[in-house]
């Protein structure tokens, strides 16, 4: 029995999944108990599935194809002899007064309704000739094991194991850990490992993040200078950006979180508020200036008039995120997280930083009553 939380986001075989990839079943499954082991020494891992732990057993009859041969007797009536006493042979259907249709299979009598394997001596089979031939007199029957099932992965045989975080411990963490005990396994020759699990999902849902996150800057610096005519104040703006940056990643690491796909969604989402509320202080820095007042009493006068705002916008996001950041939802939890620590650290630090980058590189701004 497995107890674990809902999850949202796209299907995975569990949070914690590694496969091995081999040639052989039998070094897969020394190889899997091996990391089997391995994975119960990391603290915070349960549930740890193995599918090659336990194995099936199967019964090979070792058939004596020459004997049987010589007696006159094919392999598909040794197949179909096999089956009927084991298995049994549908030959018919019975259909009830109400309609309802029952198949009729025909097999040897069971004892306590399981197949025995002396059953297979009493079975005859029926050769060329059309002598009956008892079963027992070209098989040797033996019980041998087998693997449950055999796994591919991109066409070659692999066995995956499969864990779950435990409460409280970060699955990123625990995935390198694991990860590491495998190295150290040291694979033989042919073998070799490959990540899954909520690790290949989030490599895969980050394919083309990048590029998606440099448009995304990008725009936002084109919208900036359409909006200021500087490259001066698109600088003082944007300089904020690091700001949040740090704070979300604190944030993410004090939470117990990871740069999941969600994280960056947040991070891009933190950028354009952070240049939101610089945009109210720049701007408003400009417009004293084009009423001629004093380079530092125009930067001064504005961070006073403009801090309330600034703040009050920043407290009403932070708090409508914070039911989201407490659920400790693993979709939506490290976004919020990402979201509040970058607005606490941008907030207090850029009415530092965004004032004196404006001292440093002070935009050019048209004296009043003159024309351009």
């Amino acid at each position: 029995i497995q107890v674990r939380a809902f999850e949202n986001g796209a299907p995975v075989d569990a949070p914690i999944a590694l496969r091995i990839i081999g040639p052989d079943l039998k070094v897969l499954r020394r190889l899997a108990l091996e990391l089997e082991h391995g994975m119960q020494s990391v603290n915070g891992v349960r549930d740890i599935s193995n599918p090659l732990k336990r194995q099936r057993t199967d019964i090979d009859l070792q058939v004596d194809l020459e004997k049987a041969g010589m007696l006159g007797v094919t392999g598909i009536e040794i197949d179909r002899a096999v089956r009927l006493g084991i298995a049994g042979i549908p030959v018919s259907n019975f259909r009830s007064a109400e309609g309802d249709e029952f198949p009729i299979s025909l097999r040897l009598p069971l004892e306590n309704g399981a197949p025995r394997l002396d059953v297979l001596q009493q079975i005859e089979v029926s050769s060329l000739s059309g002598e009956m031939i008892p079963l027992g007199q070209f098989i040797r029957p033996v019980y041998v094991s087998g693997a449950t099932n055999i796994q591919r992965y991109q066409r070659s045989r692999s066995v995956t194991l499969t864990a779950y975080p435990s409460l409280g411990f970060n699955t990123a963490a625990l995935n390198a850990q694991i990860v590491e005990k495998l190295i150290a396994m040291k694979l033989p020759g042919g073998y070799h490992y490959a990540i899954a699990g909520e690790a290949k999902t989030s490599a895969d849902s980050f394919d083309g993040m990048g590029a998606a996150v440099l448009v995304a800057v990008f725009g936002i610096l084109a919208v900036l200078i359409l909006e200021f005519g500087s490259f001066k104040s698109t600088l003082v703006v944007a300089g904020v950006i690091p700001l949040g940056i740090v704070g979300g990643l604190v944030a993410l690491f004090l939470s117990g979180n990871s740069i999941s796909f969600t994280a960056t969604i947040g991070f891009i989402a933190l950028i354009g508020i952070e240049i939101k509320n610089s945009i109210l202080l720049v701007d408003f820095t400009n417009q004293l200036r084009e009423q001629g007042m004093e380079l530092y009493q125009a930067v001064e006068t504005a961070g006073e008039v403009r801090f309330l705002p600034i703040i009050l916008t920043s407290l009403t996001a932070i708090g409508g995120l914070l039911p989201l950041a407490l659920q400790n939802a693993a979709l939506y939890s490290p976004m919020a997280w990402v979201i509040i620590g970058g607005l606490i650290s941008s907030t207090f630090l850029a009415r530092l930083v965004t004032p004196v980058m404006y001292l440093l590189l002070p935009p050019d701004i048209p004296a009043p009553g003159l024309d351009d």
